[in-house]
């Protein structure tokens, strides 16, 4: 007679997560190709990472060499429609960009991807994909406001959404992030509805991709309220810089070029984070691979300005 117990799925992923989490220990005593440590990689107090939206025309290989050349300990990978690895083919292609990086001793820090619905297909394929690579954090993607809508309705409506998305999460041990983005019907741009959303979620589950550029779009001069706000939930910080384009528009611009405040670093430094920072180019065309040179140079520059901006507390 067949046995027709349901299983919860929550139970196959938790096996699955101790398998995965064995696997990785093994790996760990082993150390990497270079021969450097997980202990001396961890001692870094804030790994720096690299979004490569820029280098979709390279193939992993190239593109481990030319961030390695650059001195990241990692990259932010666009896993998701149109990036590095299309969802539907992370299974066979997300393995083959792991193993590139870490050829070169690098991670994927961060992987951005489109995941905001726990009941998509899709979402628990790549997520599992991830975990057993080692991937530890990703970007989810964004929810938008229908502002003919009320909006403290909608963040109600979205909340059991985040929330089975956090247990997921947990059973899988990823943390999803979640970015303020600056604009007019984006989830998190003002940062208190992102606050408010997030209510009752441990910041390993989903935490806050804190972008500090569109925080001073949309806050102003107001930024150090809504950090001290959003803090306690930050789990990884986005860098990068802007100026007001004949009053009206943001235009990105090179790190320390715009209106991003210094005193934002020595705040950070003094809130103890210890988190990831991604860097984030976006001044010059990503759609354009005749420019991946000119976005190497930029990179390098805007990298050694935040290094210096890290180290001026």
């Amino acid at each position: 007679m067949n046995d027709q117990r349901k299983v919860d799925p929550r139970t196959n992923r938790r096996k699955f997560m101790g398998i995965t989490t064995a696997i990785a220990a093994g790996s760990l005593l082993t150390g990497t190709s270079t021969g450097q440590t997980a202990d001396s990689k961890a001692s870094k107090k804030n790994p720096i990472c690299v979004f490569t939206k820029p280098f979709n025309s390279l193939s992993f290989d190239e593109l481990a060499d030319r961030i390695a050349e650059l001195g990241f300990d990692g990259i932010e990978a666009p896993i998701r429609k149109g990036g590095h690895v299309e969802p539907e083919q992370v299974e066979q292609k997300l393995p083959a960009l792991v193993e590139a990086l870490k050829k070169r001793d690098l991670e994927i820090t961060i992987m951005t991807s489109d995941v905001n619905d726990p009941d998509d297909p899709t979402t628990e394929r790549v997520l599992r994909t991830a975990a057993t690579l080692g991937i530890k954090r990703y970007r989810m993607k964004y929810f938008k406001y229908d502002l003919k809508q009320s909006v403290l309705s909608q963040i109600d409506q979205w909340r059991p959404k985040l929330k089975q998305l956090a247990a997921m999460n947990h059973d899988f041990g990823l943390t999803g992030v979640y970015q303020n983005h600056a604009g007019t019907n984006y989830l998190g741009a003002p940062l208190w509805d992102l606050r408010m959303a997030l209510q009752g979620i441990a910041p390993s589950d989903i935490g806050v991709a804190y972008d500090i550029r569109h925080a001073t779009a949309e806050g102003g001069m107001s930024w150090p309220v809504t950090f001290n706000m959003i803090q306690p939930s930050i789990d990884t910080v986005y860098v990068k810089d802007f100026v007001w384009k004949e009053g009206k528009k943001p235009a990105n611009v090179p790190l320390g070029d715009g209106r991003i405040d210094p005193i934002f670093f020595r705040t950070l430094t003094g809130s103890g984070f210890n988190g990831p920072i991604s860097l984030h180019e976006e001044y010059l065309d990503h759609r354009n691979p005749d420019l991946v040179p000119q976005h190497l140079a930029a990179i390098k520059a805007d990298l050694a300005t935040l290094r210096t901006m890290l180290a001026s507390d």
